[in-house]
């Protein structure tokens, strides 16, 4: 029953009436909504002794920071924490080539995604200040956002073997030119006669007869603290070039043995191959497409227009030393390759100067070296296969 009462319209509510109990009646439960699960980005500011990490949720919102040690139960720590705060989507962490090499390495084993932050957003730094936990909080918000993206490298097969090798045998390279400097340094200022003996004396000779004088340990005149001096730096020259051989060696077989198709590509050694290697990493599928890798070398151009121009610009970023080992496989072609050579002179006649055919060229053998480096690490080439080529 209603009743009409002005403008509105009023009815009672009905009588609640609760059905008897019975025995065989049964009774039915029903839960409680439960809230969807929370997915939060971790973002990570890497450090010697401990790491800064950040959470924030699907819409930006920090939801806590700590710090942890950088050994292996501080990384458990940190897993454990980040879980503890919702679902985990995604780890962005900075140096994972150096010191976040470890956690990122943890965090891959434990099955969880980990992308690559390469440096702080400047203009956030400027405007919040810099602290370890606002770069934790910049390297999750790019992460979320999407514009830090990549993958690291995998740094746990050859490729990270032969880049062990490489850091070795540059460090003993520049050692022994600057004890060869040295050495000539002493050369030019010695005292008469042993100026004279040694001055015109190519670089392997004059090692070769220094490291041979007799002088005592304990010398008492400049003449005397010179052949000294000048025996000790030529013997520290004869150690390094040993060491070095040893580990061009090395390198020279584990090269040849992880990347055979590398190697065998016109211009490219050894030495080239280690620094293209290191630069793709183990894990090469990490690169959309080649247009990446060349990217990555500093091999692609970068677009520089606006309005109505059209014109691309050099890249000068990247990977200094694979673009490097790119030049040194185009030099090597421009003198000996038939094709290059033919190149060469077609873009010269059209116009182009010979910097910009080089860059041209770098950007051609980055597609070839990209080619290689999949087929080598990720389909092997058998002994017949090698044979054929």
């Amino acid at each position: 029953m209603c009743f009409l009462d002005g403008p509105s319209l009023t009815c009672p509510s009905p009588r609640l009436v609760r059905a008897p109990w019975h025995p065989t009646t049964e009774r039915t439960t029903v839960a409680a909504p439960t809230a969807p699960t929370r997915w939060i980005t971790v973002g990570v500011d890497t450090h010697k002794d401990r790491h800064v990490a950040a959470a924030v949720d699907q819409s930006g919102r920090v939801l806590a920071s700590t710090q942890a040690p950088t050994t292996v139960n501080g990384c458990k720590q940190l897993l454990a924490w980040a879980q503890g705060h919702g679902r985990v989507d995604r780890f962005g962490i900075e140096g994972t080539g150096a010191y976040g090499a470890g956690l990122a390495r943890f965090l891959r084993a434990a099955g969880q995604q980990v992308v690559e932050v390469d440096r702080p957003n400047r203009q956030t730094r400027r405007r919040q200040g810099k602290s370890d936990p606002v770069d934790a909080e910049a390297a999750a918000r790019a992460a979320l956002a999407g514009t830090a993206s990549g993958s690291p490298k995998a740094r746990d097969g050859a490729v990270e073997a032969i880049r062990a090798l490489r850091v070795a045998r540059r460090s003993a390279l520049k050692a022994r030119t600057q004890a060869a400097n040295q050495l000539d340094a002493l050369v030019i200022s010695a005292l008469e006669p042993l100026r004279g003996q040694l001055r015109a004396l190519p670089t392997a000779a004059r090692v070769a007869r220094v490291a041979a004088l007799r002088c005592g340990q304990a010398p008492t005149d400049a003449i005397a603290a010179t052949k000294l001096a000048m025996r000790e730096l030529a013997r520290r020259y004869q150690t390094l070039t040993a060491e070095i051989t040893r580990l061009e060696a090395a390198l020279g077989r584990l090269t040849s043995t992880t990347a055979p198709r590398l190697v065998a590509i016109f211009g490219a050694g050894p030495d080239v191959a280690g620094a293209l290697l290191t630069a793709a990493g183990d894990n090469p599928g990490r690169l959309r497409n080649e247009r990446a890798f060349a990217r990555l070398c500093g091999a692609a151009p970068l677009e520089a227009s606006s309005g109505r121009t059209r014109r691309h610009r050099l890249n000068r970023g990247g990977d200094r030393q694979a673009n490097n080992a790119l030049w040194r496989i185009v030099l090597v072609r421009m003198h000996y390759d038939p094709r290059t050579k033919a190149y060469l002179a077609r873009r010269t006649a059209q116009g182009p100067s010979k910097r910009e055919i080089i860059r041209c060229l770098k950007r051609y053998v980055a597609r070839e070296v990209y080619r290689a480096i999949l087929a080598d690490l990720h389909h092997p080439a058998s002994t017949d296969e090698l044979d054929a080529q």
